[in-house]
């Protein structure tokens, strides 16, 4: 099942929110609890609000959400300028734009306090988010995305990898190919990121393109990747998990530093996986995060 839920975010930009879950059994609905007075598909579960990373979508979170539907609500968003929400013009892809959605998202969703689930520059939303509204968050999951400024000449580096990209792709089997064995950035053959990347492509008239635009993808990433993050990532006040894969973009140095800078921030860490952790290694990625779940303080 995949139910869509539209939301109106910072300056009325239209998103994407999306549930994966199995809907609640006949008779355990609520008409109040985490899913909001009036809407009973809460069915009093605690909510977890899932945000992927720049040119990612909410279907990549989709076998994270049936999971945590058992026990939570779970709800996966598109944000701006990726998947099925709306792409505005570059200047509205800023930090502010992206965390205010969070808050509309929350709001319109009925499901603060919540627990945030972000990655990549899904993470950093997340707790840039929990830093200013610590009563709208509960617990925090952070995957694989660094506190450090990346430094603007990465952004030369990027730039001239979306031209390597051979678009349009003939099918999605070359898709499949291109980002998990030919592309320059890839190490060794890895199936999970053809996959990840084949989620984001949709047919035109000459082929298979991205879902996003290229620019707006730069665009969005230069908001951040120029300063650090450490003084918002001290300000999370609930329970953070930050959890990184072996060989991904987050040091497992810098790691353990950003929880030591969490008031209360516990490490994880993933074997066999790269920055794609949920994707890589999806049983040892639940393995890891349910338990701090179910940790966590009732709201």
């Amino acid at each position: 099942m995949a139910r869509r839920i539209d939301v109106t975010g910072a300056g009325g930009v239209r998103l994407a929110a999306w549930e994966f879950g199995d809907p609640p059994k006949t008779g355990d609905q609520g008409s109040a609890g985490p899913g909001g007075p009036g809407d009973p598909d809460g069915a009093g579960r605690p909510g977890v609000l899932l945000l992927h990373g720049l040119m990612g979508r909410a279907s990549h979170w989709a076998a994270t959400a049936r999971w945590l539907s058992g026990r939570h609500r779970a709800v996966a968003l598109d944000q701006r300028g990726h998947g099925r929400s709306e792409k505005p013009p570059e200047d509205a892809h800023t930090r502010e734009a992206y965390i205010e959605d969070v808050g509309a998202a929350l709001d319109r969703l009925g499901l603060a306090p919540a627990v945030l689930i972000g990655h990549g520059m899904g993470a950093l939303t997340a707790w840039q988010f929990a830093a200013r509204h610590p009563e709208l968050v509960r617990g925090l999951v952070v995957c694989d995305m660094r506190a450090s400024a990346l430094g603007g000449a990465s952004q030369q580096d990027w730039a001239e990898w979306f031209r390597s990209w051979p678009v349009p792709f003939a099918t999605l089997a070359d898709v499949r190919k291109w980002f998990g064995e030919d592309d320059p950035w890839v190490e060794r053959p890895n199936p999970a990121r053809g996959a990840f990347y084949a989620e984001v492509m949709a047919e035109a008239a000459d082929g298979w393109r991205p879902v996003f635009d290229p620019e707006q993808m730069l665009g969005a990433r230069a908001t951040w990747v120029r300063d650090a993050h450490w003084d918002e990532l001290a300000q999370v006040r609930c329970p953070t998990l930050v959890v990184r894969g072996l060989d991904g973009e987050l040091g497992r140095a810098e790691a353990q530093e950003m929880v030591r800078v969490l008031p209360r921030g516990r490490y994880a860490e993933v074997p066999d996986a790269g920055h794609l952790v949920h994707y890589d290694q999806p049983e040892v990625w639940r393995a890891v995060v349910e338990p701090f779940l179910d940790g966590l303080p009732e709201a």
